[in-house]
């Protein structure tokens, strides 16, 4: 069984954000915003099945799916398009590969020496974000 997402993560780096969020097409403003905000990850696992939320000051986002099975997803409070997900191990790795209007779009969840690594990816853009568990 890959290991325990389960938790409350609070953001500490956020690496090539503005790249990705031009990728997708946010517009300035909401970039320039979003740029500052540092978000919180809630990560509720039950075997292979997770919810996941993104909290911040300005926007929230959920999402609740099961490994391997794909779902429709609306990127609601994001760039709000609509995509086929599928969310597959990789070893102890989430992979989620989103299949609509961008390409090459999905990220990854990892966690390394007690943090929660996040790469986002969308067409050439790669963000990474680092979290630590709230005690």
């Amino acid at each position: 069984m890959p290991v325990d997402y389960s938790g409350t993560w609070n953001m500490l780096s956020n690496d090539n954000f503005e790249g990705y969020m031009v990728a997708i097409n946010i517009d300035f403003a909401t970039r320039k915003i979003a740029g500052l905000l540092k978000t919180q990850k809630v990560i509720r696992q039950d075997g292979d099945s997770f919810t996941m939320k993104t909290l911040s000051t300005f926007r929230n986002y959920s999402s609740s799916f099961k490994i391997g099975v794909e779902f429709d997803e609306v990127t609601q409070g994001l760039d709000n398009r609509k995509c086929k997900s599928v969310v597959n191990w990789v070893g102890d790795k989430m992979v989620c590969v989103q299949k609509g209007e961008k390409g090459n779009r999905g990220w990854t969840h990892w966690i390394e020496d007690d943090q929660l690594y996040l790469d986002l990816y969308c067409e050439d853009q790669v963000c990474q974000q680092i979290y630590e568990r709230k005690p």
